[in-house]
């Protein structure tokens, strides 16, 4: 173990000395070297981080997320939960802190989600609903946040996983009360609270083809026959490298646009089991190159977002024990093999 670790820190010093950067110096410290974002600006391109209030008290975290990047998206401040905690009680309150920040740092914003079987309240959860009574929360809470934010952000994540991996529905409450229609409207209501914001479905394994992106494409196809205000798809990219790259992604995003339809890549993480090889961060750093290839090379693939940047604040080793080291910098905010695998496959040196 030891000794995996001290080859590590070995390849890893010497990526850093390549990329003239001394070990242990955040990303950002050569003003002179151009960012991700600006990398990814020169392909028309945003590239971005997701982040969290509590994160925002770490002073070198929200410096290098304030100049490493130019989009931002909330991991949770914007989820029902946290918005509409009471029926008809709205708190906007950790939505606003990011969204103050990236007007700081003069960052867009993906606004993440208004839909999703998880992270209800429990006074939605907590009781029955008839098709009426839900079709009306879920509008007024659609339009209060929507409204709230408009002007704020450029997109939504208005339904977020609606499928299951075979491409059935997923029984969510809404599903279930409202039937597959409650897609459709929250598009509907969406626009109508502000017709200017980009929407989104987005959703994870839908990065290659397969049922559940096939179910994405066929109700896209369906919803933009019918006049529903459909912009975009966006694929979460929650990889892991046991299971192997998703080989048709290019191909995937490339259809997908073909319908008229914008692609981003919106919660990028590439987790590995522990303990972290060099191996594995050079397999990693293939992929994070590979991923943003494929998006460069889509037209309509309009921009990259990690699901935070840093392992330090990673969401994988709560979620699935025994695995981590997902994101291009480590825990003590050092640059991996991955970041620079991303500036290479965006141009960068």
């Amino acid at each position: 173990m030891r000794t995996t670790r001290l080859r590590l820190a070995g390849a890893v010093a010497a990526l850093l000395v390549a990329a003239g950067l001394a070990a242990g110096t955040p990303a950002h410290a050569d003003h002179q070297q151009p960012t991700l974002a600006d990398l990814a600006q020169r392909h028309g391109r945003y590239f971005g981080s997701a982040t969290d209030n509590p994160e925002l008290v770490d002073g070198p975290y929200t410096a290098l997320l304030g100049s490493e990047f130019d989009q931002i998206t909330p991991g949770n401040g914007m989820k029902w939960y946290a918005t509409e905690p009471e029926q008809g009680v709205f708190d906007f309150s950790q939505g606003d802190e990011i969204v103050n920040l990236a007007r700081a740092n003069r960052q867009k914003v993906r606004g993440h989600t208004l839909v999703w079987h998880s992270q209800l309240p429990g006074w939605l959860t907590s009781r029955e609903w008839t098709a009426p009574e839900l079709r009306a929360v879920l509008k007024k809470h659609i339009q209060a946040e929507v409204r709230h934010y408009r002007g704020k952000v450029f997109a939504w994540d208005v339904v977020n996983e609606a499928f299951n991996e075979d491409g059935t529905y997923r029984e969510s409450v809404f599903y279930k009360t409202l039937g597959p229609g409650y897609i459709a409207d929250a598009l509907r209501w969406a626009h109508q609270a502000d017709p200017r914001v980009k929407l989104y479905l987005n959703d994870y394994n839908i990065e290659a083809t397969g049922p559940k992106s096939d179910a994405y494409y066929r109700l896209a196809k369906e919803l933009k026959a019918a006049g529903v205000p459909l912009h975009g798809i966006g694929f979460q990219a929650h990889l892991a490298l046991q299971y192997g790259y998703p080989a048709t992604l290019e191909d995937n995003l490339r259809r997908f646009s073909r319908l008229g339809l914008d692609t981003a890549l919106t919660e990028v993480d590439i987790r590995m089991q522990l303990p972290a090889t060099e191996e594995k961060l050079a397999q990693q750093a293939q992929w994070y190159a590979d991923l943003t290839k494929a998006c460069l090379a889509v037209r309509r693939c309009v921009g990259i977002t990690l699901w935070d940047y840093t392992d330090k604040y990673s969401w994988i080793p709560a979620f699935f024990p025994g695995e981590g080291a997902a994101l291009p910098w480590d825990e003590e905010l050092r640059p991996k093999p991955a970041y620079f695998a991303l500036r290479g496959a965006l141009g960068g040196r």
